[in-house]
């Protein structure tokens, strides 16, 4: 075996041999140790990577390994993704392709949509909600009913079962009382053991006195599957 070597990712040490390092010598990685890359040292003298530290470890794993294996509650695909984009380690970019593959054949993921479509006023100080819906859309059934049970207070529609979704209307309002109920939302989800898997927004779009803009979360979790 080579003699280890140790990279800062982020101000996350790792260590490993060499020959680990440059198992892809087409990678990034592989181009930073021939020298066909730009380098940074840190102040020990290791070699410093501007990415994420603690998703690193995933990349090292496959890197020893050529085989991509993930905690089953993991929750940043997208996140990982991005890293196996940056270090050009094109097996792994293959592997996260098809996250099937990525999970025990008993498991299965479950997964939950929230979405926040605001009209806001742009002239209003403080900021003012013209109106709001809210909507959380998925096949876990039980989670609707329990999100339509718990928050009784909120105007809402649950919509047919067919449809997978129940909505809350309101408004307007103020700004601060659409962000509470946002926030017991998300709080809720995650108490049901969803992780958020990656959010997004959309300015859809602005008029002379109003903006509209769309927040979305994407929630997911892993189950068994039960034997008949």
């Amino acid at each position: 075996m080579t003699d280890p070597v140790t990279i800062n990712v982020g101000g996350c040490l790792y260590t490993m041999s060499l020959s680990t390092l440059q198992r892809y010598p087409d990678s990034m990685l592989g181009a930073m140790l021939h020298g066909d890359f730009p380098t940074t040292r840190d102040a020990q003298g290791h070699y410093f990577i501007d990415r994420d530290g603690p998703l690193f470890r995933h990349v090292l794993n496959f890197l020893r390994t050529s085989e991509l294996t993930l905690p089953c509650d993991f929750t940043e695909m997208d996140l990982l993704r991005k890293e196996a984009d940056f270090y050009q380690i094109e097996p792994l970019m293959q592997s996260l392709t098809d996250t099937k593959s990525l999970y025990p054949l008993d498991t299965f993921e479950e997964v939950v949509e929230l979405s926040s479509t605001r009209k806001l006023s742009k002239y209003s100080n403080p900021v003012a909600v013209i109106i709001t819906q809210l909507t959380i859309t998925t096949k876990v059934h039980s989670l609707l009913e329990g999100v339509s049970n718990t928050f009784t207070k909120w105007i809402k529609h649950m919509m047919d079962s067919r449809d997978f979704q129940v909505s809350f209307s309101f408004g307007p309002c103020d700004y601060h009382q659409e962000v509470s109920l946002r926030v017991h939302l998300l709080d809720y989800i995650s108490k049901q053991g969803f992780g958020i898997r990656n959010t997004r927004v959309h300015h859809m779009s602005e008029r002379a006195n109003e903006n509209t803009v769309e927040h979305c979360w994407t929630f997911c979790r892993l189950v068994h599957k039960v034997n008949d």
